[in-house]
């Protein structure tokens, strides 16, 4: 993922206070500047490996036959489906993640703060668990239709995090001079509500379009062919490196006209508040008759978004009866998961560290160029960086292919934003005459680093950690293709069990990744009270 969930959360807050005139920092220049950028620099060259890979791939494939590649129906039937799929699925995604924002956040209905919770808990469901949740309900489901509205229930919450911190950051008082010159509560909320919710709109927007591009497991299992699946099945079937090298091409430039769209589209409005003092908590509207009326949306949302896997997975576990708890297998999965993980979140933590110390103390240009250079090489699909390090691992570095060394740094080019946003903003929280004072004392800039910022910003790299972790355990397409032999992650042992029909044998992997994934969304839920300082 490349603009990730916590980069969606924090864009309100950061638009907002993006006009004001930033101050340089005090004091004299750290010491630690010129080697904490030279190895960001270092860090984002790594990133950005599987775009260059991409290119070197078309030109050493050669015009001729690269256009032949591209340019044939193949190509153009993947390129319809995703077109479909991003302009069906975001719209309505968009609508009804605004809807129960505005009602948990802005009405008296009852429940708000339980189905505020409920909104968010869809994203501990992996998406190819949710796809089998649906089939394990409906079998013959497939298609284009199947792929919008499991779309739609597993990615919602992606608008609905963003724009319910929007929407308790939105300073009620221009909707009070707005409804004092006559306007309707209608008119208040065309003209004035939803404008201000522009940046988080279209960064919502564009994290669904992003991994509507880069989920696999979701539409292999509906039968519903993509450019991801198309590029995966290649590899896996024929290993025709220079055909999946073209479709990888086609997803990348679809990645960058997204990007570019979500740019255009956001513009350069001013959207933070004017004067003296700061702005008072909105007053919640009655919805008087139709309290309850309104109540359907966020009952509806959850019995499909929630109550379809739970009846699935628990259908599945009871049908299995104690036969599918191998123990020694789930186990074994689930000790491989888990260390995977730890080691992944650790080195994905660390490798923000330099850029998130840059960002904070040396706020120049180089610093958000390499920043943005991360947010970029994130936004690939996990396929296309998968594909990137096995061509790269077998042609120049052999021994690293199906090493954990080389998973590791895929992990790190996809997760990283996720460890850039924390960090960021707990080194935020520490003062930077701390270290000047460290060094002054006669500790080396990597000592008093160490034993200020550091120390003090533990508890966002602890978050850090968490966040690239959990993304980590739920990832499929890259684990397949980069893990080492013998590596059976909780993933991958439930694809290959649903891959065999065996749904029941399945579904005890299913239960193990979203309990594990339970505690992301609570740590999310936290992160967006705390940004309206609630």
């Amino acid at each position: 993922m490349s603009l990730l969930l916590e980069h969606a959360m924090t864009f309100t807050t950061e638009s907002m206070v993006a006009s004001r005139p930033r101050r340089k920092p005090a004091g004299k220049p750290l010491a630690g500047s010129s080697w904490t950028l030279a190895i960001a620099v270092a860090i984002a060259a790594l990133t950005l490996t599987p775009l260059g890979f991409v290119f070197w791939a078309t030109v050493a494939t050669g015009w001729e036959t690269a256009s032949q590649l591209i340019f044939r129906s193949r190509v153009g039937e993947l390129l319809f489906n995703t077109v479909a799929l991003i302009v069906f699925t975001v719209p309505v995604a968009t609508v009804l993640a605004t809807a129960l924002a505005w009602l948990t956040e802005r009405t008296d209905l009852p429940g708000a703060k339980l189905w505020a919770w409920l909104a968010i808990v869809p994203l501990a469901i992996p998406a190819f668990v949710q796809s089998y949740a649906w089939i394990g309900m409906w079998p013959r489901l497939n298609g284009l239709g199947a792929g919008v509205a499991i779309s739609v229930v597993t990615y919602f919450p992606f608008v609905y995090l963003p724009v319910s911190a929007a929407l308790r950051l939105i300073d009620p008082a221009l909707e009070d001079q707005a409804a004092s010159l006559g306007l309707s509560p209608a008119a208040v909320l065309r003209r004035v509500v939803l404008p201000q919710l522009r940046l988080s709109l279209c960064g919502g927007a564009l994290l669904i379009s992003l991994h509507l591009l880069s989920e696999y497991g979701l539409y292999a299992m509906i039968r519903f062919d993509t450019f991801t699946t198309a590029i995966l099945d290649q590899f896996q079937s024929t290993y025709n490196g220079v055909a999946a090298h073209m479709l990888a091409l086609v997803l990348v430039a679809c990645c960058f006209v997204l990007i570019g769209v979500d740019a255009a589209v956001r513009g350069r409005r001013r959207y933070a508040r004017l004067g003296s003092g700061v702005a008072r908590h909105p007053v919640r509207a009655s919805l008087g008759v139709w309290r309850y009326p309104c109540l359907l949306l966020p009952v509806v949302t959850t019995a499909v978004s929630l109550g379809v896997p739970v009846l699935t997975l628990g259908r599945w576990l009871i049908a299995g009866g104690a036969d599918i708890w191998q123990f020694s297998e789930i186990g074994l999965a689930l000790s491989q998961t888990l260390t995977i993980c730890v080691i992944g979140g650790v080195a994905t933590a660390a490798a923000a560290v330099p850029i998130a110390w840059l960002s904070v103390r040396r706020p120049t240009r180089s610093s958000r160029f390499l920043e943005g250079c991360y947010y970029l090489a994130s936004s690939m699909p996990g396929v296309v960086v998968a594909l990137a390090l096995v061509t790269i691992s077998i042609r120049v570095m052999l021994p690293l292919y199906q090493t954990v060394a080389t998973i590791v740094i895929a992990y790190v080019i996809m997760f990283l934003p996720r460890a850039l946003v924390s960090l960021r903003a707990s080194i935020a929280q520490v003062p930077a005459e701390l270290e000047q004072a460290a060094e002054s004392l006669g500790r080396s800039p990597a000592r008093a680093l160490w034993s200020t910022t550091v120390r003090l910003a533990a508890p966002g790299a602890a978050s850090a950690m968490a966040l690239s972790s959990l993304g980590i355990m739920n990832e499929l397409t890259a684990t397949q293709m980069l893990a080492p032999n013998g590596t059976r992650t909780l993933a991958m042992a439930f694809w290959a069990l649903t891959s065999e029909i065996d749904y029941a044998g399945a579904a005890p992997y299913a239960l193990l990744m979203i309990l594990f994934s339970l505690p992301l969304t609570l740590l999310l839920h936290h992160q967006s009270k705390k940004i309206a300082g609630r």
